[in-house]
């Protein structure tokens, strides 16, 4: 696979799970490394350590990609940092599952704010960085997308919108020489998982036992398709979806 030296990788939300070790990979395939989080600076602190330890660059940046004001930020330090940007990987995303019953706008808008516009907002920005030989974008999106679960329609229905900005972006941002690209994963084992009770639950049995690979991913399943859409390997491919789920099908 290509290598990305000399590249500039912002990936949000990569202080923990996914978001880290798709910072890593990134790192060790040879980029500059933005880790932008939200709330942990002690994760993404660690990240960049853990990054920088292996010969790697990286940077950790503060900020709520659903604020505006907090996207500029994060964009205004990476450019102070690298004077440049080629890589975006979308990775920071909320969900909640609720019945309708349950479903309120705040529901909706902590959801939608983060998950679409939030992801729109940061893509914005980031354009602005990437220069003339164009560049790679990757959202992070899910398999409740295309196959949306129960009691998750907003979730999914804010997956499904990611999906579908891909495609639209990549057809804008081609003559830009920029590709957009997303990555549904089915269930990954990270610390939300186990925070939120799924990873001993009879829900997570049941998916590995209908996978037909047998057990759900782990953070680096998902990371090494993103080094691959965010590589010179992937210069051909725009506007495409990748589920990453083992085989499953809900």
């Amino acid at each position: 696979m290509s290598g990305l030296q000399g590249k500039v990788a912002v990936v949000t939300g990569g202080s923990k799970g996914i978001g880290a070790s798709i910072a890593e990979h990134l790192a060790a395939a040879g980029a500059s490394v933005v880790v932008n989080y939200a709330t942990s600076k002690t994760g993404a602190d660690a990240v960049v350590t853990r990054i920088n330890a292996a010969g790697g660059d990286a940077v950790a940046v503060q900020g709520d990609v659903s604020k505006p004001a907090d996207i500029a930020k994060l964009f205004g330090e990476t450019k102070t940092k690298y004077g440049k940007l080629d890589i975006l990987v979308n990775n920071a995303g909320v969900y909640e599952f609720s019945p309708l019953d349950g479903i309120t706008p705040e529901h909706f808008h902590k959801q939608f704010d983060l998950n679409v516009l939030g992801l729109l907002l940061t893509t914005k920005e980031a354009v602005k960085l990437i220069g003339p030989d164009g560049g790679s974008i990757v959202n992070i999106s899910s398999i409740v997308g295309p196959m949306p679960a129960p009691s998750a329609s907003v979730y999914s229905a804010s997956k499904a919108a990611v999906d579908a900005i891909t495609v639209s972006l990549a057809g804008e941002l081609g003559p830009k020489r920029i590709r957009v690209n997303s990555i549904n994963p089915g269930m990954v084992e990270t610390e939300g998982l186990h925070s939120s009770g799924i990873s001993e639950s009879d829900f997570r049995k049941n998916v590995e036992a209908t996978t037909p690979l047998g057990r759900i991913a782990q953070p680096q399943d998902i990371a090494k398709a993103v080094v691959f859409f965010a590589s010179d390997d992937a210069g051909w491919v725009t506007g495409q979806t990748l589920v990453v789920a083992g085989g499953a099908r809900q």
